[in-house]
């Protein structure tokens, strides 16, 4: 199954559960747990880093927005870590819980936005594309980090649907809420 794939599927699945539990009007958060609290100075990222300037970088309950990139994009996996959690930290292995919004590093255009949808996402990172992956592996839990993904670790020549052309690259802002 497509990296693509295996993500719509586990997307769909926790949206399924999470409409089958409770009222009709699914109560959503888009707030990070009471345990996680913002830092008092702001993050920056540079242009050194190859990763954009994110707007909201630090505010763990307002959504972040990351801008488009400056070309050329980097050939390999970027991770800034705009707050350092201080919960548990996701391994390889693990299934986590985030809030998370991506962008084409190009024009900073959003493609998928847990933010947009109210709703945190759970999924293992087994299921998901592998720079998704190795950008959260080593996060803690209340920190937000930013993940820029080159093509190769992305979804490559094949790109996804009409959201994700091919080999683009990908900019996600991710806040890691939980980790099992």
């Amino acid at each position: 199954m497509s990296p693509v794939l295996r993500l719509s599927a586990v997307v769909c699945a926790a949206a399924l559960a999470l409409t089958a539990c409770g009222s009709s009007q699914p109560k959503a958060s888009t707030e990070a747990p009471a345990s996680c609290s913002s830092p008092a100075s702001p993050a920056t990222t540079t242009a050194t880093t190859g990763a954009p300037p994110v707007a909201n970088a630090t505010d763990l309950k307002k959504a972040p927005v990351p801008s488009a990139g400056t070309p050329p994009p980097p050939t390999h996996l970027v991770t800034v870590d705009l707050v350092k959690g201080t919960g548990p930290t996701a391994g390889a292995g693990s299934t986590v819980r985030v809030q998370y919004v991506g962008v084409n590093y190009a024009d900073g255009k959003v493609f998928d936005s847990s933010w947009s949808r109210g709703q945190p996402v759970d999924f293992p990172l087994s299921g998901v594309i592998a720079g998704f992956a190795q950008g959260i592996t080593g996060m803690k839990v209340c920190g937000r980090r930013e993940v820029v993904i080159p093509p190769s670790l992305g979804y490559g020549a094949q790109g996804a649907g009409s959201a994700v052309g091919p080999n683009e690259t990908l900019v996600f802002v991710i806040d890691l809420l939980k980790v099992t």
